[in-house]
C-alpha cells in the first residue's frame, strides 16, 4: 500500500495557507523538523558569506517556497526567483510573500526541462526536485546555461543507497509515490553535471546512520501512521514531543559527520 507522503504535504498547505503567521510557524517547524534542511541551510549560510555583492538566486522547484523564505531572511542582498511546476504552489506563494512584505521574491509557473534565463543567477537551488524529472540531462543544463560564471548550483535530492525510502523492498510500493528514480549514484549525477558543462562538482552524502533513525522516527512510522487511520493524529501528539529531541540531535550529529554512504546526496557544482 502507498504511504501517500505527498497528498499528506498538501494537505497541511491547503490548511496553513491561508494565514501569513501559521505559514511562518509552518515554516519555522520545517526548519527544525526535517534533516534536509539542515544539510540545505548549512551550505547556503556558507554560501552567503563569500559573497558580499547582490545576488540573483533560483529556487528551482519551490514547492511551499520554505527555501525562499530562508533565503531572503539570512541573504544581505538577493533576488529571488521562485519557480515551480505546480500553479496551485505559484498561487500561494505569491500572495504569501507579498503580505510578508518580500517584494524581491518573484514566483513564477516553470517546466524546469523548459525553463532557462541565460547567464541570470548567481546561486541556482534545487532541493527534492531531480527525483521527480524524468528528463534530468536536459534540466542540468538549463541550469548550467541560467548561472552566471562561477556560478553555483546546489542540489538536494536522494541516492541509489536507498533514497530515503523511495523503495525498501521490492514488493512494496514507493513511500513517495512521484519519484521517477530511486536515487542517484554520486557517479552518474557528476557525469550529468559535467556533460552538461560544469567545469567541478562536489557531492557528499547525506542521511547517513544518525539521519536514517531520525528519518524513522520523524517522517515514516508518522505518515505511515496517519495513512492508517486518522485517529492516529491524538497519537502523534504524544509521539512527536517525545521523539524530537533526540531527533534533533541525530539531525545535528548527522551535518557534522562525514559519511562514507547515506540514503540523500547533497551536490554542488559551479560553472
Amino acid at each position: 500500500m502507498s504511504m501517500q507522503y505527498e497528498p499528506l504535504k498538501h494537505r497541511i498547505d491547503r490548511f496553513i495557507s491561508k494565514h501569513v503567521f501559521l505559514k511562518k510557524v509552518f515554516f519555522l517547524l520545517l526548519d527544525i523538523y526535517l534533516l534536509r534542511t539542515w544539510h540545505v541551510h548549512k551550505e547556503l549560510r556558507k554560501f552567503s558569506k563569500t559573497k558580499s555583492y547582490h545576488l540573483a538566486v533560483l529556487d528551482a522547484g519551490a514547492g511551499f517556497g520554505q527555501y525562499s523564505w530562508f533565503i531572503l531572511r539570512t541573504f544581505k542582498k538577493v533576488n529571488v526567483t521562485a519557480v515551480d511546476v505546480s500553479e496551485e504552489h505559484v498561487l500561494k506563494a505569491r500572495r504569501f510573500f507579498a503580505k510578508a512584505g518580500y517584494p524581491n521574491a518573484q514566483f513564477q509557473t516553470e517546466d524546469l526541462t523548459r525553463f532557462c534565463d541565460e547567464n541570470a543567477f548567481d546561486l541556482i537551488l534545487s532541493v527534492d526536485v531531480m527525483e521527480h524529472i524524468l528528463d534530468d540531462r536536459n534540466v542540468f543544463g538549463n541550469f548550467y546555461q541560467s548561472l552566471k560564471s562561477e556560478g553555483m548550483l546546489l542540489i538536494s535530492t536522494p541516492s541509489d543507497q536507498g533514497g530515503s525510502g523511495v523503495h525498501d523492498h521490492d514488493e512494496e510500493e514507493s513511500f513517495i509515490d512521484e519519484h521517477v528514480r530511486d536515487g542517484y549514484a554520486v557517479s552518474d549525477i557528476r557525469e550529468k553535471l559535467e556533460s552538461a558543462g560544469f567545469k567541478k562538482v562536489e557531492a557528499k552524502y547525506t542521511y547517513g546512520s544518525p539521519g536514517k533513525i531520525s528519518w524513522l522516527l520523524q517522517m515514516k512510522i508518522p505518515v505511515t501512521l496517519l495513512n492508517n487511520s486518522r485517529f492516529f493524529v491524538l497519537l502523534l501528539m504524544i509521539y512527536i514531543p517525545v521523539i524530537i529531541f533526540p531527533c534533533l540531535i541525530l539531525n545535528f550529529f548527522d551535518t557534522v559527520l562525514k559519511h562514507k554512504s547515506g540514503t540523500g546526496l547533497l551536490v554542488k557544482a559551479w560553472k
